[in-house]
């Protein structure tokens, strides 16, 4: 089959650098990935792969993050995990019920 249609895309650099070299370790140039993308999507009639908006409550969270509103910090992902399963786990044996 003759490759002439072209597909032109802009993405982010940052992006584009994180990403190239998984295609690239697969023995894939971009192209062959956006043809492998193409070809599932004819071939399932729909994107590969889900893609969903957020609910309310997850958009109000991304929101609130990105201005930083709402944040807690903690000293440590253990600490925080901690904390967070007193809260909503446990509070009664952490001493916050």
């Amino acid at each position: 089959m003759s490759k002439t249609a072209t597909v032109r895309a802009r993405i982010e650099p940052g992006l584009k650098s994180e990403v190239e070299d998984i295609p690239s370790h697969l023995g894939l140039t971009a192209s062959e990935t956006i043809l492998l993308l193409y070809r599932q999507i004819k071939l399932r009639r729909r994107l590969p792969f889900v893609v969903a908006m957020p609910n309310h409550l997850t958009a109000k969270t991304m929101r609130e993050s990105k201005t930083r509103k709402n944040v807690k910090h903690f000293a440590s992902k253990r600490n925080s995990t901690l904390i967070w399963a007193c809260e909503n786990l446990q509070p009664d044996l952490c001493g916050m019920s």
